[in-house]
């Protein structure tokens, strides 16, 4: 439920966005507020991964305007999308994308080093993340050594290391089986009502997004 009085970290204003002559999303409007956990259902093809795409500043809208914390990053040059990732939003994917010749520990470390933050305490603070997600007893491990659970709460580490304002999660139980995706689901609901951060996840799952505390329907390009 929305707090009339709380910050719209999210505004979307009537965006638009196609390729080539195939309208993906249609005059989508959405407010999300500073806090919330939602999630965005849709089939495939709906448009909800563009959506996030948008989010995380790895594509630009047609038309329409998006702010994410005051920011437009559809203003942004290249340079200034890699800033505004790094400060703004962290993603977790459904293929995890962790780089399998790093140790969990150096996994959840490294964004932070390219982001230009000094060495110190970096180990501690990332050796914190990893028993926050109750994988305090794989750091030296490579990702090749972990089950799919264990990399998606690895991933999650890594976004959670980076401090962002939203955490953007793109079908974050989709490679994992029923048991693994309950915990991810159980911890991303327990991190949004700790902390306070704001979580945006699309998924085509109805029991996924029964954690979150809002659910927006996305179809054929529009949120209904």
């Amino acid at each position: 439920m929305q707090n009339p009085s709380a910050e719209k970290i999210i505004q979307a204003r009537d965006l638009n966005k196609s390729y080539g002559a195939y309208p993906v999303l249609r005059g989508v409007h959405c407010e999300i507020q500073s806090g919330e956990f939602v999630a965005i259902m849709g089939d495939s093809g709906s448009g909800k991964t563009t959506f996030l795409n948008l989010l995380a500043g790895l594509d630009t809208t047609d038309e329409g305007t998006l702010l994410v914390g005051g920011e437009e990053p559809a203003r942004y040059s290249a340079a200034e999308l890699a800033g505004y990732r790094r400060r703004t939003v962290a993603m977790i994917f459904q293929d995890f994308n962790l780089l399998p010749t790093l140790s969990a520990l150096e996994n959840i470390t490294l964004p932070v080093l390219l982001r230009g933050e000094r060495r110190n305490d970096l180990e501690t603070r990332a050796r914190y993340y990893l028993e926050r997600v109750g994988m305090a007893d794989h750091a030296e491990k490579l990702p090749e050594a972990l089950s799919g659970g264990e990399m998606q709460r690895l991933s999650i580490a890594r976004a959670l290391n980076l401090n962002p304002r939203v955490l953007l999660a793109d079908e974050p139980t989709g490679s994992l089986d029923s048991r693994n995706s309950r915990e991810v689901l159980d911890l991303l609901g327990e991190i949004n009502r700790e902390s306070g951060l704001t979580i945006v996840m699309v998924t085509h799952s109805a029991q996924a997004a029964a954690t979150a505390g809002r659910t927006l329907k996305m179809e054929d390009g529009r949120l209904q």
